[in-house]
């Protein structure tokens, strides 16, 4: 006879956090509202009663300069409500030895996927990567289809991620006019990130089953830190709008080489060439310039440069986490790019589905979304450009490399700063104008210097072989 107590525990579990979950968001509703129901006034004979106002709805009424931060909170015990099953089951079934029992249903076999991958035997041949457009398939290439090729990654990029730029900005810092002429903001981040996420998922799933790759190594759970750092990273970049400008925020990007240069040298004790020091110093003091010359008078206070830039250095410090992680994941398990984008698109859905759900943000931004049409469509745009431009980046990776790509990439974030000035009326000084081209000088020569010291590595090596002895191979700045 068939043991169905841990089926049942399991289920248990889940069933608990539920209801802590929703606990909890009855507590935080109550706590956050005006006041008990008996000190309420009640509204005049004969108006309509005021509707409930969501645990979302309650935060945005608070003031800008410190929500964000109760609405990070609430997200982010929206995301434990994930997190906590999921270990609880993982150390339940690693204790009972549940994935390795004979009896199997449907539970048991989602939970080994979750845990344990679907075996080595796999239809996964990789989609793309760093030698998926190696030298083999290029040279079946003509030079006009090299140029045709590398014109379509470059428009597709473009493209793609000059729309999710604008429509970023015009979501989180334009007003939107909505029944009786009334105009008001979107202040849902997490509702955005829900929307791009489940989008790419949709897309990339869809891919993955025509092709029959869904299936590799990788336990699911793995994804689960990489989506996490994801879509914080994403809500600390939406949520900045709110604080600095969009050019403020492109360049701040820039910056990521600067921690990532930091946490290596002091965790993996890397060594740095002494260009890559001097390019770091480069973007700081570029950055610098733009910071004292650039101004906007919707948010010339203190304590807002504060705050945005505090934002910022944190969606740095998440998204460079996400691609290390997923680097060792490619290492590890040999996945696609695509299965990659899926997996971490899957738990971005769930956690940021879970937390909308408990602080009722699907109901405040349908709300809006129906008294706003046009937010419809910019969300729907945006949505579908920023998956495009995911599967863009994976192609011209694997096409043209990550030289190509660098390079397109810094043209995009050129031309993105230009295009919101001009369609926002941003005003950068002569000094900012200053800090720009030094960041993005900086950036140019870091790519050239990486790809020459490569070419000197490579000739030293040869050299090695042949039995001709040389020094170290530097390069001089």
């Amino acid at each position: 006879m068939r043991n169905y107590v841990p089926d049942i525990i399991i289920l248990f579990i889940v069933i608990v956090t539920i209801t802590i979950v929703r606990l909890v968001s009855q507590i935080l509703h109550e706590t956050l509202s005006d006041g008990p129901p008996d000190l309420i006034v009640p509204p005049a004979e004969g108006a309509p009663p005021k509707p409930e106002l969501s645990l979302s709805q309650l935060i945005d009424q608070k003031s800008k300069e410190y929500s964000w931060l109760l609405r990070l909170l609430v997200n982010l015990f929206g995301y434990l409500c994930i997190f906590v099953p999921g270990v609880l089951i993982y150390k339940y079934a690693k204790r009972t030895k549940y994935i390795d029992r004979s009896e199997r249903s449907h539970l048991s076999a989602l939970v080994k996927f979750c845990f344990s991958g679907s075996g080595s035997d796999s239809l996964d041949r990789p989609l793309d990567g760093p030698s998926g457009g190696g030298k083999g398939a290029t040279s079946k290439r003509t030079t006009a289809q090299e140029c045709a090729l590398l014109c379509y990654c470059l428009v597709g990029l473009m493209g793609s991620y000059l729309t999710w730029g604008v429509l970023q900005e015009k979501i989180m810092t334009q007003e939107y006019e909505g029944p009786e002429k009334r105009k008001s903001h979107f202040k849902d981040s997490q509702f955005l990130v829900f929307s791009n996420r489940v989008l790419g998922f949709m897309i990339t799933a869809v891919y993955l089953v025509a092709k029959r790759q869904f299936r590799h190594r990788a336990p699911l759970y793995k994804y689960s830190f990489a989506s996490f750092s994801n879509i914080m990273s994403a809500w600390f970049q939406y949520e900045a709008l709110k604080f600095v400008n969009f050019p403020t925020q492109v360049l701040a990007k820039s910056c990521k080489i600067i921690p990532v240069m930091i946490m290596g040298k002091i965790i993996s004790r890397n060594k740095y060439e002494f260009y890559e020091y001097l390019t770091a110093v480069m973007i700081s003091v570029g950055m610098i310039f733009f910071l004292t010359g650039s101004t906007d008078e919707s948010k010339s206070t203190a304590m807002t440069t504060l705050t945005g830039v505090l934002l910022l250095t944190f969606y740095m410090i998440f998204d460079s986490f996400t691609s290390n992680w997923q680097g060792e994941l490619f290492k590890s398990y040999s996945m696609s790019s695509i299965q990659m984008m899926c997996g971490v698109n899957l738990f971005s859905t769930l956690f940021t589905g879970a937390s909308l759900a408990m602080q009722g943000g699907f109901y405040s931004s349908l709300v809006f979304a129906v008294d706003h049409p046009k937010f419809v469509i910019d969300c729907v745009v945006l949505s579908i450009s920023s998956a495009i431009g995911q599967l863009f980046i994976f192609y011209t990776i694997a096409t043209f490399g990550a030289v190509v790509f660098t390079i397109i990439m810094t043209l995009r974030q050129a031309f993105a700063i230009l295009l919101s000035c001009l369609i926002y009326q941003h005003r950068i000084s002569f000094l900012g104008v200053v800090g720009v081209l030094i960041v993005f000088l900086a950036i140019f020569l870091r790519v050239y210097c990486n790809q020459r010291l490569k070419a000197i590595k490579q000739r030293h090596l040869q050299n090695a072989q042949a039995g001709i002895s040389g020094s170290k191979p530097r390069i001089n700045v």
